[in-house]
């Protein structure tokens, strides 16, 4: 790295990271350029990065998120991502996949049919997910393996995440169907799954995409905030959706709604006799930008923990938590001990506010009841 001396306004100057330079110690041309907030923000980035230099070379330590001088130092040992940091022009923290936590119980069923993945997708872009499987674990275990490889691909092509998480989406859905009519692999048929995917570009860029009713919950500032809405057939939109393609609604005994009275949601990767009554696998996408200052964790949940426990409710235990390892374990056994009888899945993926926020006082329920802590809750 080589700093670019830059002349402002007013006879003040800022140095810019550049590329290596084409001589040790040669300094580059002075080059005007105007006074602005777009120049202010870049003589932040730069007046950070030299006191980082400064102090890496004194005592061969690497740049942290505390040296930045942001809130605390509570995020430790986490570098700070240089090249999206200067593009953004704020300091991002580089998010290590070792803290990321998770972790998946059975309950009282006989088999966990859950699965999760969490991973790299290139060099800039991380990978986390939940599935929940149903009719087996078959659809749940075929997008684990194959999901990542699909956005990879894509990700080549097009540059729009909720685009990519769209076509690989369908595109897994596809191969599921190949591989469920192959010869001998008639069991398969029935089995689908529910998937809720998150991309993490740059350590800033978050998109996610879902289809079924595993959620993506983002803790911000100490609430909660949803980032999926459950596909489920009391949603107006989906239940006019179902019925425009010929399937209908039927409600079981226990008072549930469930998709030509098979299934309790209407999108799923997987179900293959369904799709012609409009149980479709395109995703619903959403794309926000972290802000580390304020963002403290991302968590990925499936139903057995979203049938008992509402979004702020979650945050709240995780926010009460040293590790996200931690905080993913007492999730799912907090929902067991409320009563939950599914399997329980949760990732948990911090961000640079961890710890920061303890989360709202008013969420939790003595007097807990589906009515009050179930999908819409």
């Amino acid at each position: 790295m080589a700093a670019l001396l830059v002349r402002l306004p007013r006879g003040r100057h800022a140095a810019v990271l550049t590329g290596a330079s084409r001589g040790a110690g040669r300094p580059h041309r002075a080059a005007p350029i105007p006074d602005g907030p777009l120049t202010r923000c870049w003589l932040h980035v730069a007046a950070a990065a030299r006191r980082w230099r400064a102090r890496s070379e004194r005592d061969d330590r690497p740049a942290v998120w505390d040296n930045f001088g942001i809130w605390d130092n509570r995020l430790q040992k986490e570098p700070i991502m240089l090249p999206p940091s200067i593009k953004y022009g704020k300091p991002i923290p580089q998010l290590n996949l070792a803290r990321v936590g998770s972790a998946s119980q059975t309950g009282r069923r006989s088999a966990n049919e859950d699965r999760l993945s969490v991973g790299a997708v290139d060099g800039t872009m991380l990978y986390f997910a939940v599935y929940d499987g149903h009719g087996g674990a078959y659809a749940a275990e075929f997008c684990g393996a194959h999901m990542k490889r699909c956005i990879r691909n894509l990700v080549e092509q097009e540059e729009d995440l909720q685009v990519v998480l769209r076509r690989a989406f369908l595109q897994v859905n596809e191969e599921f169907t190949l591989a469920a009519r192959a010869p001998g692999n008639e069991a398969l048929l029935p089995c689908g799954t529910t998937a809720t995917v998150a991309l993490l570009r740059d350590g800033v860029e978050l998109v996610v995409g879902s289809v079924g009713d595993s959620r993506a919950i983002l803790c911000r500032r100490g609430l909660s905030r949803k980032l999926t809405e459950d596909h489920t057939p009391e949603r107006r939109d989906e239940k006019e959706r179902i019925q425009k393609c010929g399937g209908f609604i039927a409600w079981t005994s226990l008072g549930q709604p469930h998709v030509n009275g098979r299934l309790a949601m209407t999108r799923s990767i997987g179900d293959i006799a369904l799709k012609a009554v409009g149980v479709t696998a395109e995703p619903d996408t959403r794309r926000i930008m972290l802000k580390h200052g304020d963002d403290s964790f991302l968590v990925l949940t499936t139903d057995g923990i979203n049938v008992i426990m509402n979004s702020q409710e979650i945050c709240n235990i995780v926010s009460q938590c040293n590790e996200p390892s931690e905080a993913a374990q007492l999730v799912g056994e907090q929902a067991m001990q409320y009563g939950s009888e599914d399997n329980t899945t949760v990732v948990v993926v911090p961000f640079g506010a961890w710890g920061k926020h303890k989360g709202a006082e008013d969420s939790y329920s003595v007097g807990r009841t589906f009515t009050s802590s179930w999908r819409w809750a």
